[in-house]
């Protein structure tokens, strides 16, 4: 649970993949670009939204009405 892992790369893991894969960001890349880069997974198992790392958890949460909703 705690072992490091690729995000990133041909040695990513399937989880940033398929994660990426669904919300594949704004840049020219879906690269994870940084720690603390946030993904929203509804109950329902789709990815609804990606946050940048400068996203805090507080903006995060008053969107969080409109994105469960």
């Amino acid at each position: 649970m705690f072992a490091k892992i690729d995000v990133n790369g041909d040695d990513a893991c399937e989880l940033y993949r398929w994660l990426k894969s669904e919300q594949p960001g704004d840049g020219e890349s879906s690269d994870i670009t940084w720690n603390f880069e946030k993904f929203l997974v509804g109950a329902d198992g789709q990815v609804l939204a990606r946050f940048s790392p400068m996203v805090s958890p507080e903006e995060v949460a008053q969107q969080l009405p409109e994105l469960l909703g």
